[in-house]
């Protein structure tokens, strides 16, 4: 019986074939809350629900979206959110408030029953933009619904935080270094009006 055999040539071919159909590993990232808060502040013991966050469509996605120019954006199927961007950012807003009120009585909505919190803190993302190797903004309107109160404490925090780094975990963190902006702003506002 003889046996066929192929060039050892066409085996180096296919090999290097099969080699580039891979496709890349995907990568998955979260935010973190920024464990560098000043937390030197006298406590404030105030219950505080983090809810409902929006955030604008083009970045409410799985896949991180990163701007190339003033018109074009980039969708990355191979870096991609761990969880909805909405929930990050509630949960990094209110484990940054738990650190810069003093306060183990911070929550996002989806974790209280309603009407129990002292403030209801509401975020509305209408910026989040990823420039690789250079920055991100971050544009939110907050509104604070302090109990008791009939009035209303608002507030913009524009942030625009420099990219340490050239990579997408990179960028992941300065979206943190960023809300953590947003949340002093916020908890600014409750120390000054705090719940009566």
């Amino acid at each position: 019986m003889k046996r066929s055999m192929l060039p050892r040539g066409t085996c180096v071919c296919v090999a290097l074939i099969l080699a580039a159909c891979s496709s890349p590993r995907s990568n998955f990232y979260t935010l973190s809350p920024d464990s560098t808060l000043d937390t030197s502040s006298v406590p404030l013991g105030v219950s505080v629900v983090v809810g409902p966050v929006t955030v604008p469509e083009l970045v409410d996605r799985p896949q991180l979206v990163t701007r190339v120019s003033g018109n074009e954006v980039k969708l990355n199927e191979f870096s991609r959110w761990g969880e909805p961007l909405k929930s990050g950012v509630a949960d990094v807003i209110a484990a940054d408030l738990t650190r810069l009120l003093g306060s183990p009585r911070v929550s996002v909505s989806s974790q209280t029953v309603a009407g129990t919190e002292a403030c209801r803190v509401r975020v509305d993302i209408v910026q989040f933009d990823s420039m690789p190797g250079e920055a991100v903004a971050v544009d939110a309107i907050w509104t604070v619904r302090v109990a008791g109160r009939k009035d209303l404490l608002t507030g913009r925090s524009t942030v625009r935080e420099p990219v340490q780094g050239a990579d997408d975990a990179a960028l992941v963190a300065a979206h943190s270094r960023a809300l953590a902006a947003v949340s002093r702003d916020i908890a600014a506002a409750i120390r000054r009006s705090p719940p009566g």
